[in-house]
């Protein structure tokens, strides 16, 4: 089986030579750079199994880089692991919503930082659907699993992979309660580093996305002491 290949991009020599190092112990082959421009060339050019993306960067930051490789042709399902030096909640939730997977805060430790990057490669990349591939129409909101995008009328819903698996998921199903467990069973699989707390904040931003009224939700509705369905009505 041909190894699977790393984009690591970081500024900081002494943290790229280290995190290349382990990567490559690993079994990974890796590329490394040290700004955003220069990623951008490279996910332009090739496929990569995970992107390592350090927030702060010389000529693009780490969150104009990682909105790029969402639109990019090549990588725009890549798992993508963010390191930030910010250790605010906010940064971090800025870091997951311009579309990056996981994140970790430097420093960190290198065991830790290789089971994120394994956990990463084991989430299931396609769409969680109807099982059979099918676009899914519920009333102006359609959702294409081949092309993973959604769309509300004409307009492209961006969301990050996790954003659009859950909403796949729950949309596929209308009725269907699904316990926060049951979401993190079959979006996140084996990720240890995911909390239920990590499900409410992502329906969160989700409702931002795709519901006409945030503080009145009519598609994703919550199910108090459960979890949360798609609207059957």
């Amino acid at each position: 089986m041909e190894a699977p290949n790393a984009l690591v991009v970081e500024d900081e020599p002494h943290i790229r030579e280290l995190v290349t190092l382990h990567l490559t112990l690993e079994g990974f082959r890796v590329t490394g750079c040290a700004d955003g421009e220069q990623a951008l060339k490279m996910v332009a050019a090739q496929t990569f199994h995970v992107v390592i993306l350090d927030l702060m960067l010389p000529k693009l930051d780490g969150m104009t880089v990682c909105h790029a490789i969402r639109r990019s042709p090549l990588n725009a399902d890549t798992p993508i692991l963010m390191l930030t030096a910010r250790r605010e909640e906010s940064d971090k939730v800025l870091g997951l919503e311009s579309g990056a997977d996981d994140y970790l805060t430097k420093p960190f430790g290198v065991r830790e930082f290789v089971a994120r990057v394994r956990a990463l490669l084991r989430r299931p990349r396609q769409s969680q659907t109807d099982g059979a591939g099918n676009v899914i129409v519920v009333g102006d909101l359609r959702i294409d699993p081949a092309k993973r995008q959604a769309l509300i009328g004409e307009n492209v819903i961006e969301l990050t992979p996790h954003e659009f698996d859950v909403l796949s998921l729950l949309a596929s199903r209308p009725g269907i309660v699904f316990s926060r467990q049951a979401l993190l069973s079959q979006v996140w699989r084996e990720d240890t580093h995911v909390t239920e707390r990590s499900v409410d904040t992502l329906i969160k931003r989700l409702r931002q996305k795709i519901e006409p009224h945030g503080d009145s939700p009519a598609r994703i509705l919550t199910v108090w002491g459960t979890g949360y369905k798609f609207s059957d009505a």
